[in-house]
């Protein structure tokens, strides 16, 4: 008897309604910034959330090499706590506290781990946690660990989360945590009104920075340094795989949180740190981002233009102000086809489908950077509305 077979079962009837998910083999085109390989074929890469086109940066890629020749380290070889707390760790934590003006900070091996321990030490048993419907999977599975109350509120609606926070007055610990640029829809979320409740209530302000670090603020803080409400959030998160261009994440707050996280968070002291050589060029690429004005002003412009552009055309285009701009095609089976008509035309963009996003709500997302130019993503703008007709999702 194969007791696995169950497994083919479900994998057929995730093809069936094309949800099945696979691995693409892609490579990095040497020679034109902004593009991938796939299957012989270089496409405009709209896949990445490299938002500032950092990923390819020589100076990151010889601070890490420069740290390898001072010996630091290829890997770490275990947890901080069992190693160590080598140079490269305690010099880019202290830099990033006092980019975000912020009393500590603490580096993870990445977004989703960082995502995890952090609820998981702040709530418990007795405890509440307000989290918008469209929050990131990793904040969604770290309240289910924590097994704390998880109180979903709709998405973006101040006035449903303060009805469901009137009604948690027997919770021991209140803890409200969004997104502030959410991943699939690219729009942000209402920071002012979330610092007001969390007064109201007594309850602390987590907000996930993934998505903006880089991209928003004077210095690329993020949203809460850019609507100025950074000095309200007990915790923010942000990572190093999108605008930084390499890899890793961060909380920052308080020197008692992070006296906290370093005690209680889970995957900081029972897994492996990041290597040294990362963490050096974690910091070189802050140091770009801090001044990197010109990409961002570049990055706001193409965005704007570029949403116009599709929206003008009668595509489906989520409202935002951000790099992501997705496009709804409705079924998981239109997704698909736009995207594989997308290929055709010379666009790499994915799919992304239930249960990522709501049902009948399946879109393609497209990720811009500042490595792309105007006249590239002004021709993209043109293939994608060719594309949408393709597939039947223009009329």
């Amino acid at each position: 008897m194969n007791t696995m077979s169950w497994i083919d079962n479900e994998l057929r009837a995730l093809e069936d309604e094309s949800l099945e998910r696979t691995l693409a083999d892609t490579g990095v085109s040497r020679s034109l910034p902004g593009h991938l390989m796939r299957g012989g074929q270089t496409l405009l890469d709209l896949t990445s959330n490299d938002y500032l086109g950092l990923s390819r940066h020589p100076d990151i890629a010889e601070a890490m090499r420069g740290a390898l020749r001072a010996k630091c380290g290829s890997g770490a070889a275990a947890s901080r706590l069992l190693t160590g707390n080598r140079p490269p760790y305690s010099e880019l934590e202290a830099e990033l506290a006092a980019w975000q003006k912020k009393e500590a900070s603490l580096v993870f091996a990445n977004g989703y781990m960082a995502n995890l321990g952090t609820i998981r030490a702040l709530v418990g048993r007795g405890d509440a946690v307000f989290s918008d419907r469209l929050n990131h999977a990793s904040i969604t599975d770290g309240i289910i660990l924590s097994r704390a109350g998880h109180v979903r509120y709709r998405h973006n609606d101040v006035e449903h989360l303060e009805h469901l926070l009137k009604k948690s007055d027997k919770a021991r610990r209140r803890l409200i945590v969004t997104d502030s640029i959410f991943s699939m829809d690219g729009d942000s979320a209402p920071l002012h009104k979330l610092v007001e409740l969390k007064h109201n209530y007594g309850a602390m302000l987590m907000v996930d920075e993934a998505h903006a670090e880089g991209v928003y603020g004077p210095n690329g803080e993020g949203l809460c340094h850019a609507m100025d409400v950074h000095r309200e959030a007990d915790v923010i998160m942000g990572t190093f795989s999108k605008a930084f261009g390499v890899y890793g994440a961060h909380i920052t707050g308080s020197r008692t949180l992070i006296r906290w996280l370093v005690n209680k968070a889970r995957p900081l002291v029972y897994s492996t740190a990041l290597p040294p050589s990362v963490a050096a060029g974690i910091f070189r690429a802050l140091g770009i981002v801090q001044t990197a004005h010109d990409r961002r002003n570049h990055l706001q412009e193409i965005s704007g233009r570029f949403r116009q552009k599709l929206a003008q055309a009668g595509l489906s285009v989520m409202p935002g102000d951000s790099p992501i701009v997705p496009v709804i095609a409705g079924s998981s089976r239109d997704s698909l086809r736009l995207c594989e008509a997308l290929e055709r035309h010379g666009i790499a963009a994915p799919a992304i489908r239930p249960p990522t996003v709501p049902a009948g709500s399946a879109r393609v997302r497209f990720s811009l950077s500042a490595a792309h130019s105007d006249a590239v993503l002004d021709k993209a703008a043109e293939s994608i509305v060719s594309a949408a007709e393709e597939a039947g999702i223009l009329a």
